[in-house]
């Protein structure tokens, strides 16, 4: 399994949020490249990016510390927030984003999701953002009731390279991820799935790991900077 770090930007600075709400925001670091850089000097193989105030606005907002993180670190990013047309995703592919994150367009317009995955083959991911398994869009804004294993079913054949699975009851609360509801997902698709939301202990990784589906991956943001996670011990454990 592989250690996604997460930096999420609002306003060009590092923040997490509690379960998606803007106005409970918490900044951890002013300089987005540095904590990057410092993610990646950990050990980390990947970073997890997230254009927060793109997500509300539909557009890419916080491109300039998207890029200052890109031109500070080797390392393979995946980005997601205000990523709705072919267009910004060819802008970001270009860029050296290595994987672009596709949430609210894969319930709206999941034609594009299919086009964007051939065109661009290996960097196409789906992020799947749930409330009691409803997905929600626009920055978790709204809620529909497409059921998220349907969702993900949907794009089995389009090419995509992994699914985010948010839980955003869980996301930003330190109450450990829905092991349960990701493992059923990681089980019910052929799709590499990538945990997301409360992870917020080694335990939790651990019952991850351990959850009985081949998980790609978790993403961790608040509890790495609050040390609840040792980045190192973290690694060492999803390596084995």
């Amino acid at each position: 399994m592989i250690l996604y770090p997460a930096i999420d930007l609002k306003d060009g600075n590092c923040v997490r949020l509690i379960r998606g709400d803007m106005e409970q925001s918490t900044v951890f670091n002013n300089s987005p490249d540095a904590q990057a850089r410092a993610f990646q000097d950990a050990g980390c193989e990947w970073l997890h990016l997230v254009d927060l105030n793109g997500a509300f606005a539909g557009e890419p907002v916080n491109g300039a510390a998207v890029q200052a993180i890109l031109d500070a670190t080797d390392v393979p990013a995946q980005l997601g927030g205000g990523i709705r047309d072919m267009a910004t995703i060819e802008m970001w592919v270009e860029k050296g984003i290595a994987r672009v994150i596709l949430g609210t367009v894969a319930v709206e317009n999941p034609d594009l999701v299919r086009q964007a995955a051939k065109a661009f083959p290996g960097k196409v991911a789906v992020g799947i953002d749930a409330r009691d398994g409803r997905v929600a869009t626009k920055g978790w804004a709204e809620e529909t009731d497409v059921m998220v294993t349907d969702l993900a079913r949907s794009f089995e054949d389009a090419g995509v390279a992994a699914i985010i699975y948010t839980d955003i009851n869980r996301d930003g609360a330190m109450q450990g991820p829905n092991v349960e509801a990701t493992a059923a997902l990681a089980n019910a698709v052929d799709i590499p799935v990538i945990a997301s939301g409360g992870v917020s202990s080694m335990a939790d990784l651990e019952a991850l790991r351990d959850c009985g589906a081949p998980l790609n991956g978790a993403i961790s943001g608040r509890a790495l900077y609050d040390g609840a996670i040792d980045l190192g011990a973290a690694l060492a454990l999803l390596r084995g």
